[in-house]
């Protein structure tokens, strides 16, 4: 029943008769209950609030990087869906970036496949690389356009083959050390990326499609890779100059060395960050697509805790603000 219909009871209008004159005036109505409507207001209220940032992200590009729990949790699967298409149905051009990790580790173990990693990394070989592709192409790339469109969205899968999107290398890894020289370490298959093919992404939002790109990319002779999902969401959107970079985690954001939240940094002082170790693993490659995509031409990154049901559009259409916003 809808919020409009009328309450059972006593309370309910009578019937109308479908062989009575369509003409006549319609019978009175009892007085209907009283409905809450403070609560109602106050609903209202907060609607309103959006409009300017509404009108600020109307007709702008957002790139999203989906992953971590947020990708496991059902709840916050459907949650993350509705948020995306209600983004489209109010102007923004939504454009989703997603991982695997997880995913990836779980079909890696049944298979028997060991995993290594080196600088938040996964060492990428070529039966690593079949499954990685398998997992974020065939499966988990599928998932996320079939739960946006059941959420009332239009949506489509895309990889960094699909059209050229993605033209990547192999990414070389120097660690250094200040007693020895710097240690070349080789990922395997593991690529960056090199330019991203924007025409594609532009034909689909131009026609009213939410693009959803798994970050496998290929090189000019055909070679697969795979790429760190934050690092292409962060060359999207440099390459799409859009106006907001959103990456979701499973942590508060990026941590001082007290494990404090920081609200906000600046593009020196997540470069800092990094060279001083006061992030590690993971967030490491995290802040480096965020240095990336802010000196690329996007306004600002925020790295959000995707646990947190609805982050997105908490993030940009309320006045808390939630993780960590890098700025130029």
């Amino acid at each position: 029943m809808s919020k409009h219909d009328a309450p059972k009871g006593d309370f309910a209008c009578p019937p109308a008769n479908p062989l009575a004159d369509p003409h006549a005036e319609a019978p009175a109505c009892p007085t209907a209950m009283p409905r809450d409507l403070a609560r109602e207001a106050e609903r209202a209220r907060l609607i309103i609030e959006t409009l300017p940032y509404i009108r600020e992200f109307a007709g702008q590009t957002v790139v999203i990087k989906y992953g971590g729990n947020a990708m496991i949790d059902e709840t916050l699967k459907q949650s993350f869906a509705r948020s995306v298409v209600l983004l489209k149905y109010v102007g923004v051009n939504p454009i989703i970036v997603h991982g695997g990790g997880p995913q990836i580790g779980k079909m890696l173990k049944a298979l028997n496949i060991e995993s290594h990693f080196r600088q938040g990394l996964r060492v990428t070989d070529g039966a690593t690389m079949d499954v990685v592709e398998m997992v974020l192409v065939g499966k988990v790339n599928k998932e996320i356009v079939n739960l946006i469109n059941l959420a009332g969205g239009r949506a489509v899968g895309l990889s960094g083959k699909d059209g050229m999107l993605i033209r990547a290398e192999k990414k070389e890894l120097a660690v250094e050390s200040a007693t020895a020289p710097p240690e070349i370490i080789d990922l395997g298959m593991v690529g960056e990326v090199l330019s991203i093919e924007t025409s594609v992404l532009k034909s689909l939002m131009g026609v009213g499609i939410i693009p959803v790109i798994a970050p496998v990319g290929v090189d000019d002779k055909g070679q697969t890779y795979n790429i760190n999902a934050d690092s292409v969401a962060g060359a999207v959107a440099a390459a799409m100059r859009a106006k907001r970079l959103h990456l979701l985690t499973d942590v508060p954001g990026v941590l001082d060395c007290d494990k404090r939240l920081i609200p906000s940094m600046t593009s020196t002082q997540a470069f800092e960050a990094i060279e001083r170790g006061v992030v590690v693993g993971g967030m490491i490659p995290k802040l480096q697509c965020c240095l990336e995509a802010v000196l690329g031409g996007v306004e600002k990154v925020h790295i959000i805790d995707g646990r947190v049901e609805n982050c997105v559009l908490l993030e940009m259409f309320t006045t808390c603000g939630i993780g960590t916003e890098i700025t130029r």
